[in-house]
């Protein structure tokens, strides 16, 4: 099965080369950090192809991957595992035991990858969400805008399409995916990932900003002074890079993986605060959860709340 997996549904680590892509960059130093980011996914993806259980799974991307770049290849098993899933439905159960063993630690990035296997199946969007957590399912709605971003950059972000299937709250988690992508696909160039996010209608910009709050803090790149620009070009949307900083903090932090770029993009984008503080921050918005149905007051999803109870404390810092 791991052989057959490989040759049908195995991903080049080509594909994500920014000349594969067509992607512009002006340093060779962020080009290759960003590029890596790419393999790493890549390469823990194709580890979950051919892992015949989480614990195996889980050492072979330690084996393959250097220690900072593994939450991208969590993310990247996650999409195998729940591609894996859906096409062996009598042998589901894969994603599920991963997340309640080894993929634990990057609990987050996980429910990112899962989602970016919307993109490569017909899966039912409802059906995918229903078996994950009830707060956190919605990242693979950000998962899913990343890869359409980042595969599809003409169509999501020149045209700015968003997929039909989507209704509702869906669409602005995967806005969250497209500000994402445009950290790679902009070569991390502050000035460009204003113009690109400028360009959408206006309602769909602070959530672009917050993914592009994740990307600069978990991917990285760049110096000081970028950061400072790109907190400048977010204007009245720097609560929304504050919490998107905040979540990549939190993320590297449960899985022990925290980087000089994490710190310092927290501390550029979130009102001085050290990444643990911003971390800190996610934990203490994090709305409670009763019973496994994410429905909340007015209609919003619980998620939507936990961010908009973290975008409120750092508004609360700036002011």
């Amino acid at each position: 099965m791991s052989k057959l997996s490989r040759r049908v549904l195995g991903i080049s680590p080509q594909e994500t080369s920014f000349a594969r892509r067509g992607f512009r960059c002006d340093s060779d130093a962020v080009r290759e950090r960003l590029e890596t980011v790419g393999r790493s996914f890549v390469a823990g993806y194709l580890c979950a192809l051919e892992a015949p259980d989480a614990e195996a799974l889980a050492a072979s991307i330690g084996a393959a991957v250097a220690r900072d770049f593994q939450g991208f290849a969590n993310e990247g098993a996650a999409m195998g595992l729940a591609l894996l899933d859906a096409l062996t439905p009598w042998r589901r159960g894969r994603l599920q035991r991963f997340l309640a063993g080894p993929g634990d630690a990057h609990v987050y990035i996980v429910h990112v990858g899962a989602g970016w296997a919307l993109a490569r199946l017909p899966i039912s969007v409802a059906r995918l969400l229903g078996s994950l957590h009830p707060v956190l399912r919605w990242l693979a709605l950000d998962g899913y805008g990343f890869h359409q971003g980042f595969f599809h950059a003409p169509e999501a972000i020149g045209r700015q399409r968003v997929p039909r299937r989507l209704k509702g709250y869906a669409r602005r988690v995967f806005d969250q995916g497209i500000g994402r992508s445009l950290w790679f696909v902009e070569g991390a160039d502050p000035g460009r990932i204003a113009a690109d996010i400028a360009a959408f209608p206006a309602q769909r910009r602070a959530d672009l900003w917050s993914g592009v709050g994740l990307a600069s803090a978990y991917a990285g790149g760049v110096e000081r002074s970028a950061l400072e620009t790109l907190r400048t070009a977010a204007g009245g949307h720097r609560p929304a890079l504050a919490q998107g900083a905040a979540f990549a903090a939190k993320a590297r932090l449960r899985a022990g993986i925290l980087i000089p770029e994490t710190e310092l993009a927290c501390a550029v984008l979130c009102g001085g605060a050290t990444a643990a503080e911003a971390a800190a921050v996610t934990d203490e918005a994090m709305p409670a959860v009763a019973a496994p149905v994410a429905a909340a007051p007015e209609g919003l999803p619980l998620f939507e709340l936990w961010r908009l109870g973290i975008q409120q404390r750092f508004l609360d810092r700036q002011t």
